[in-house]
């Protein structure tokens, strides 16, 4: 009987070293995300009409589209894009730097 638990506790005690080794390998990866261009946050942007857009950030560089059903155009900017729905902004993407 003694064997067996001291086989047990020999089972437990490298399950435990295998745990801990592991744990202390983990690290932690943080990755700069980067602030939204321009003075204007996505929230203030969104649902917004594309006139209101060409009000508050001026003409885009570009305009790419409209493409596909439901119509999807994007709107270059210095920093970053703007995509519409149809008129309505649904979301706005930072260019990669670099």
């Amino acid at each position: 009987m003694f064997s067996r638990l001291c086989s047990g506790l020999n089972c437990l005690a490298g399950s435990m070293a295998l745990l801990l080794t592991f744990g202390a390998q983990a690290t932690t990866i943080e990755v700069p995300v980067g602030t939204q261009g321009g003075e204007l946050t996505i929230e203030e942007v969104r649902g917004l009409k594309k006139h209101d857009v060409t009000s508050r950030l001026g003409e885009p560089l570009g305009i790419e589209g409209p493409i596909g059903e439901p119509a999807i155009t994007r709107w270059e900017y210095g920093e970053f894009y703007v995509f519409f729905e149809q008129d309505t902004v649904l979301h706005t993407v930072k260019k990669p730097s670099g």
